[in-house]
């Protein structure tokens, strides 16, 4: 479960426990309302609404409010000050804008809209954890800007899902700072990602995880396998910012499957152990599938952790296509292929992870390990607000998720007697005061979740 050994497994037990020891289980608590909160009835609402926007195709109308891209970014923001007004104006509301040409897919000057919608911390208010959706959609031909592209999961799921999590999280406040996202341009070349990416770069914004949701929907795949039951998360292994001097440490002290994105994505897979009776993480060791991409990459090609979300099983023949009837085979993406349960699940998996990221202090700076020809292994870093106690933790090389961990206390370094460095891959969370932890930081630069400017 979201790293605390102590498995509650119903929000009565939960809330029970929080009466009994109020300062040690009010986050906890708390974790378990947020994850049954999700409404599968809202959810289909806000599909409903986006898809009768006829087409979101970045290319088209933008000046009707009935139809296209302009009608469907501008219902978001409504969405989000709608949000915002029932929580006492909670969430900063904006947009971001660049005007793109000459690419393959945005041919003419288009402007990119993205819609934002921050919920500030309070006391580490410039950490940020990310939710993202994409509000553009497409048919068979990427350049097709006019033709009905109704794009019910690809992606106005994971919009859905966007404005879903908002509206459970603004009724919360965190430590850290929580951002709902609707990116535009996915579909031409990730356009909206990069404008945000760069963005926070200007900003000097610390971005601890992207969770990029795109398509959260269908649970039949073209494989005819139905499963309601697992979403994938995908991740990269290093950064591609790595330097020639970090690929060579890396080569002698290994940390190909910890990067940070890794390590929220082992995150991830543990909060749905912790809070979900029904739906397993399958862990995906790839930064994307084979030769597609999603918004979550402009974030990792400047550094920053981003995963994808999604389904188990896709259906080809209700993505990229446009709506017809070929030989008796339907084709297209309408409501018919969204499975509004499912995206409600996912969507309570992503507003779990968020808070529980946001609850928590920031992952421990500097991590560094010692114990080259030594019967021990020490760890040390750097403290962070709000921590008021560190877990080190460690695994076998060959396994996938954390197997041991020891409370270390209010310290900035810690030895494991007689564990051999050369035997299991370490790392270190940060724990506040009631007990909620950051992901597990892998030491060397390889797993720092907050990159030294350069």
């Amino acid at each position: 479960m979201t790293p605390r050994h102590t498995k509650v497994t119903s929000l009565a037990a939960c809330l029970c426990l929080a009466l009994v020891f109020p300062s040690s289980y009010a986050d906890e608590a708390a974790l378990f309302a947020i994850a049954k909160a999700a409404s599968a009835e809202r959810i289909e609402s806000d599909i409903t609404s986006l898809v009768q926007f006829g087409t979101r195709h970045t290319l088209s109308e933008t000046e009707s409010d009935e139809r296209g891209i302009g009608a469907a970014r501008r219902w978001i923001e409504a969405e989000f000050n709608r949000i915002s007004a029932a929580c006492g104006g909670c969430l900063k509301v904006y947009t971001q804008q660049r005007v793109f040409q000459g690419t393959p897919r945005i041919p003419n000057p288009t402007e990119v809209v993205n819609v934002i919608a921050v919920l500030q911390g309070t006391t580490d208010r410039n950490r940020y954890v990310i939710m993202s959706g994409d509000i553009d959609s497409r048919v068979t031909d990427p350049l097709d800007a006019t033709s009905d592209s109704p794009g019910a999961n690809d992606n106005a799921s994971g919009m859905a899902g966007v404005l879903e999590a908002a509206r459970i999280l603004s009724q919360y406040r965190f430590a850290g700072s929580i951002v709902f996202a609707g990116l535009s341009g996915e579909e031409q070349g990730l356009f909206g990602g990069k404008i945000m990416a760069e963005q926070a770069l200007i900003d000097d914004w610390y971005i601890e995880a992207v969770l990029n949701n795109d398509m959260i929907g269908n649970i039949t795949g073209i494989n005819g396998v139905t499963n309601n039951t697992t979403v994938r998360v995908f991740s990269e292994a290093t950064r591609p910012t790595e330097t020639d001097k970090e690929a060579r440490l890396r080569r002698f002290t290994g940390g190909e499957v910890d990067s940070p994105s890794r390590n929220i994505a082992r995150y991830i897979d543990r909060i749905a152990d912790g809070y979900f009776l029904n739906l397993d993480v399958m862990m995906i060791y790839r930064l994307d599938r084979f030769g597609r991409g999603g918004h979550h990459r402009p974030f990792n090609e400047v550094g920053f952790p981003a995963v994808r979300i999604m389904e188990t099983n896709e259906h080809y023949d209700r993505q990229h296509q446009d709506i017809r009837t070929a030989k008796a085979r339907e084709y297209g993406d309408v409501l018919s292929g969204v499975d509004f349960d499912y995206a409600a699940s996912v969507t309570g998996l992503n507003a779990v992870s968020l808070a529980s990221m946001a609850f928590a202090p920031a992952p421990p700076l500097r991590v560094t390990i010692e114990g080259i020809v030594s019967a021990s292994t020490t760890l040390k870093w750097v403290k962070v607000k709000d921590a008021v106690s560190y877990k080190v933790y460690w695994r076998l090389t060959t396994e996938a998720q954390w197997q041991w961990s020891r409370d270390s206390g209010d310290v900035a370094a810690f030895t494991l007697e007689n564990v051999v460095i050369d035997n299991y891959i370490f790392g270190v969370a940060s724990v506040n005061k009631n007990g909620i932890e950051s992901p597990v930081v892998f030491p060397g630069p390889i797993g720092e979740f907050r990159r030294a400017k350069k």
